[in-house]
Order: structure tokens, then C-alpha cells, then sequence
């Protein structure tokens, strides 16, 4: 009986494989590459050349921090990365904006409580036995509540207005440390490669 059924699905197999591919014939041919070429990926900046920055657009406070202590801050971090302020009614080489916010975040965290086998355990109900039983193990998770400095960065070039390089970083809490955090994170990779 089952030689019979191996040998019928044997020959059914062999006539799909026999069978016209769909998938074969004419196709149209790719298209002619164009005689101008593009520039994909669009070629990185070279930030060497940038020495100095002024503002796009003035930033905002952000809560507990006024628009002078948010420049003040950024002014720091971007001085530590070797970009100094214009002159005062100079434009600097880039053109820098800001947005600071603050946002409440939730943050879950996943813990597994580790089961539990052996003799003794001598608790009653649907998790165990007595004398000798067994707990199974279940995930615990727990939701915090956790207030968040979110910072967005974007330099453009001075010359053309383009966009040269956006960044983002955030630091848990509403205080001033956390902005001086949130804008280090956001800075470490400057200048991008």
C-alpha cells in the first residue's frame, strides 16, 4: 500500500517538473543607462572646510530652560567640536537649528522568574503540589514613566541652504544635565564620515 502511494506521488512529481515554466519567454530588455551620471549615494561633505556657525533660526526654550541657556549649551557642545560663533553680524560657514522638547516616554522592562522543581514545596492551588511539585516560570514585565530631553540638531551649509547633516539624541530627566548629555550623544559622531 505504501510503495503504491510512494510510486503515485513519484509520477506526479515528475509531470510538474515536466510541465511549461510560466516564468520563461520574452522579456523586455532593461533599459539604456543614461550617458549622464547620477550621484547616488550623494557624495559626503567635507567638514574640514566648516569653521564657523550661526543660527537658522533662533531655538526656543525647552520647560525648565530659557532660549538663552538652550544657545548657550549648544554654543558649548559645537565649541568642543571645534566650530566657534560667527561674529556678531557675520555669517558663519553653517547655519545651525535646534529643537530641544521634553516628552514622557514609557519604558518596559522584561524580567523571567526562574521556575521552581523540587521537594518540599508543600504549596497548595494550580501552582504546585505538595511534597513535591513544580512552578512554572512567567514573564514579569513593568512599565516605567520616565520624563525625556529629546534634541534634534541640523546643519546646513551657509552658501546654498542645503542640508548637510541631521542628528538626534535624548537623556532621561528635565534638568540642564540632561540637555549637556543629550547634546553630547547627539554630537558624537561629528564630523559624519
Amino acid at each position: 500500500m505504501h510503495r503504491c502511494l510512494l510510486v503515485g506521488f513519484a509520477g506526479l512529481w515528475l509531470i510538474g517538473c515536466q510541465s511549461v515554466n510560466p516564468y520563461d519567454g520574452p522579456s523586455t530588455p532593461p533599459p539604456a543607462a543614461s550617458a549622464a551620471p547620477t550621484a547616488y549615494p550623494a557624495t559626503a561633505a567635507d567638514f574640514s572646510g566648516y569653521r564657523s556657525w550661526s543660527w537658522r533660526s533662533s531655538p526656543a526654550g525647552s520647560g525648565v530652560l530659557g532660549p538663552e541657556q538652550v544657545a548657550e549649551m549648544v554654543s558649548g557642545a559645537l565649541d568642543q567640536r571645534g566650530l566657534r560663533p560667527a561674529p556678531a553680524g557675520q555669517r558663519g560657514d553653517l547655519e545651525i537649528a535646534v529643537d530641544v522638547r521634553r516628552e514622557t516616554r514609557q519604558r518596559q522592562v522584561h524580567d523571567r522568574i526562574d521556575p521552581y522543581y523540587g521537594h518540599g514545596l508543600h504549596r497548595g492551588g494550580h501552582y504546585g503540589y505538595d511534597r513535591f511539585g513544580v512552578i512554572a516560570s512567567r514573564p514579569m514585565v513593568r512599565t516605567y514613566t520616565e520624563q525625556v530631553t529629546a534634541v534634534q540638531l541640523q546643519l546646513f551649509d551657509a552658501g546654498d541652504g542645503q542640508s548637510l547633516w541631521r542628528t538626534q539624541a535624548s537623556s532621561t530627566g528635565s534638568h540642564p544635565d540632561a540637555l549637556r548629555e543629550a547634546l553630547r550623544r547627539a554630537l558624537d559622531d561629528y564630523p559624519p564620515r
